[in-house]
């Protein structure tokens, strides 16, 4: 509790947690705050590219799209699958890659060289390269565009975690518990990864909004999750060659995507102020 605080009276923290906050309230309450079926189209010839605030079957306070679908509630039901795909993405990158940072870090050696070796290689590689590589080896879906996300996002966590791991092994607290006969796993379990997690959190916060901007690039290059689900990618893709005819299809997706982006940032902003004071560039 009184670490929530701390990152409440942080002014960005407290303005990017509010807009995250509203953004999966949105997406959980779905069902309850969209007021059409995503997937209904009742009648396209009559519901198709409705300007915002029209009136067809009833009123479409974002307009539709190419197929009459309302878009007010296809923007809110793509929170769900746009914001699962960023939160989950950086869960797989914080597993993966704190796993290897921790591990080469506590171990070290020949051990140590060889992870950080497979990292540097890994990072060698564009991302966007390794993105369209993979995903295109398989037909599309959220499970493969998570785990592809997850598994090419891991390595810049890797090197934070070893650089943050290394520097609290070297603490009086941690030399004192070594002395003490703590064992390795235990050392740390207790010691270094509950004093790592700061930075990597800061690093969590950045990646979801990158996570779900990768997810709309690949969804434009029709890679992403598959329609009919509605996700916002695909719904900027889908009315990217009608952007000057009706350009509430894509505009709308593409402020919610602003949005998530843009909380994201403020939140890493001020946990980086709260978290890491002596390497904020001031007071918010």
């Amino acid at each position: 509790m009184n670490g929530l605080r701390m990152v409440l009276r942080d002014r960005r923290a407290a303005i990017g947690l509010a807009i995250l906050l509203g953004l999966a309230g949105l997406a959980i309450l779905a069902p309850l705050l969209a007021p059409y079926d995503p997937l209904a189209q009742p009648d396209v010839v009559r519901d198709r590219f409705l300007a915002p605030l029209s009136h067809g079957a009833g009123t479409h306070w974002l307009g539709t799209d190419q197929l009459g679908r309302d878009l007010l509630s296809r923007v809110i039901y793509g929170a769900r699958i746009s914001l699962s795909v960023g939160l989950l993405a950086v869960a797989v990158s914080l597993v993966l890659g704190g796993l290897i940072g921790f591990v080469a870090a506590a171990v070290g050696g020949i051990v140590e060289r060889t992870l950080m070796g497979i990292t540097d290689t890994a990072l060698m590689f564009p991302r966007i390269v390794l993105l369209l590589a993979l995903v295109s080896l398989w037909k599309p879906s959220l499970l493969l565009v998570v785990l592809v996300l997850g598994l090419t996002g891991w390595m810049g966590i890797a090197r934070l975690a070893r650089a943050e791991a290394r520097s609290i092994l070297t603490r009086p607290f941690v030399e004192a518990a070594r002395a003490a006969g703590l064992p390795a796993r235990r050392l740390v379990w207790r010691h270094v990864v509950p004093n790592s997690l700061a930075p990597l959190l800061v690093a969590a916060a950045l990646g979801v909004g990158n996570a779900i901007t990768l997810e709309a690039g690949l969804a434009f290059l029709g890679l992403g999750v598959p329609a009919p689900a509605p996700s916002w990618g695909n719904m900027i893709s889908a009315g990217r060659d009608v952007l000057v005819n009706a350009p509430w299809v894509a505009t709308f997706p593409g402020l919610a995507i602003v949005l998530a982006v843009l909380g994201c940032n403020l939140l890493a902003d001020g946990l980086q102020s709260v978290l890491n004071p002596q390497r904020s560039d001031g007071p918010a």
